[in-house]
C-alpha cells in the first residue's frame, strides 16, 4: 500500500501502545460515544475541532469494518495513477492522534486522502464549508457486527470478548467503539442526495469492483481510461490486498483481513438475534433511500 515505511512503522507504534494499555483503560468515552484510547485521545478530538480542510480533499467515511481498508486501497491507486503520488504513506484516519499530524497534514500534497468513523456530527465542520467530497462506504449490518466481532478479539487495542452472544448485545445497542452502526446509518441518510457524498457498498464492490471503481473516480473527478479501471480493481480484489498487504500492516495483516465475504453472517446469528435485528432495521432504516442502499432484504434475510 504505502511505499515508504511511514504507514507500517505508525501501524507498529499503535499496537505496540496498545500491548502497554491495561485492560480497563481500553477504551474511553467522549461526547457519550466510545471510543479506543490507543490511538484515540480526547487531546485529538479537540485540535479536530479547529481541523482546516482544503476543498479539494477526499475524505473517506465510513462504520467500522465497513470496508473502509478496502476502499482507501481504492481510492490510493486511483490518486496514484491521476496525480502520481502515494496518498497512503501514513495512517489518514482524521481521529487517530500521531506526532505532529496536523502539521504533516498541512505539508502534504493535494488532493489529500483522509478517512473517519466518526458519526457525521463529530466530524470537522470545515470538512463541510470547504464542501470536501466525501465518498461513504456502507456494509450491512449482520456482516458489519460479525466482522467488528473478529476485529475486537484479534486487535489488542480493544477488549476481549468471551462470547458472540455478549457482543452482538452491545453491538445492537451501540455499546461499542464509534457507537452505534443505526445512529450513524440515520444521520447519514439525512444528507444522502447532498451533491459532495458519494455511497458506495461494500456488497456492489463485491459483485462489480470495476464498475464501482469507474463511479467513485467519476463522482471525484479522476479521469481514467479502461485499461486503468480495470487494473485498480484487479489489485483491488481481496485476494490481491491481503497477499500485498505484509508490507503495509507487517505482522499485523490478521488483524485487517479475514474473510471478505458476504453472508458470513448466517455462520453466527441465531434465530433471536435475526428477530432483534431485523426489528432495528425496521425502526431505523425501513423505507429510508440509505436503507434502500444496503438491500436488506436481498444479504440478511
Amino acid at each position: 500500500m504505502a511505499e515508504d515505511k511511514t504507514f507500517k512503522q505508525e501501524i507498529q507504534n499503535i499496537f505496540e501502545a496498545g500491548k502497554h494499555t491495561p485492560l480497563d483503560k481500553l477504551v474511553f468515552t467522549y461526547k457519550g460515544v466510545l471510543y479506543p484510547s490507543v490511538p484515540c485521545n480526547i487531546d485529538i478530538f479537540q485540535a479536530l475541532e479547529s481541523f482546516e480542510a482544503r476543498n479539494d480533499d477526499i475524505l473517506l467515511a465510513s462504520y467500522p469494518k465497513c470496508g473502509s481498508n478496502w476502499t482507501l486501497q481504492l481510492l490510493s491507486d486511483m490518486i496514484k495513477v491521476a496525480y502520481s503520488r502515494n496518498a497512503l504513506t501514513k495512517i489518514p484516519i482524521l481521529e487517530f492522534a500521531a506526532p505532529d499530524k496536523f502539521e504533516k497534514l498541512k505539508q502534504e500534497g493535494s488532493p489529500r486522502l483522509l478517512s473517519t468513523h466518526l458519526l457525521y456530527d463529530n466530524i470537522p465542520k470545515n470538512v463541510f464549508e470547504k464542501r470536501v467530497k466525501i465518498v461513504l462506504v456502507i456494509r450491512n449490518p449482520k456482516d458489519t457486527a460479525v466482522s467488528f466481532f473478529h476485529f475486537y478479539n484479534s486487535n489488542v487495542l480493544y477488549p476481549t470478548y468471551n462470547s458472540w452472544d455478549t457482543f452482538f448485545q452491545d453491538f445492537i445497542s451501540g455499546k461499542v467503539a464509534w457507537g452505534s452502526y443505526f445512529d450513524q446509518m440515520v444521520a447519514w441518510n439525512k444528507h444522502i442526495d447532498d451533491d459532495t457524498v458519494y455511497i458506495v457498498t461494500y456488497e456492489e464492490m463485491k459483485q462489480d469492483l470495476k464498475a464501482a471503481v469507474k463511479k467513485m473516480a467519476g463522482f471525484l473527478g479522476i479521469s481514467l481510461n479502461e485499461e486503468q479501471v480495470q487494473q485498480i480493481a484487479d489489485d483491488g480484489t481481496f485476494k490481491s490486498m491481503k497477499e500485498k498487504a505484509k508490507e503495509s500492516y507487517g505482522d499485523f495483516v490478521p488483524v485487517f483481513f479475514r474473510k471478505g465475504e458476504v453472508g458470513d453472517w448466517k455462520n453466527y446469528f441465531t434465530e433471536a438475534q435475526n428477530q432483534e435485528i431485523d426489528a432495528k432495521f425496521e425502526e431505523y432504516l425501513a423505507g429510508t433511500k440509505l436503507g434502500e442502499m444496503i438491500n436488506y432484504n436481498v444479504y440478511c434475510k
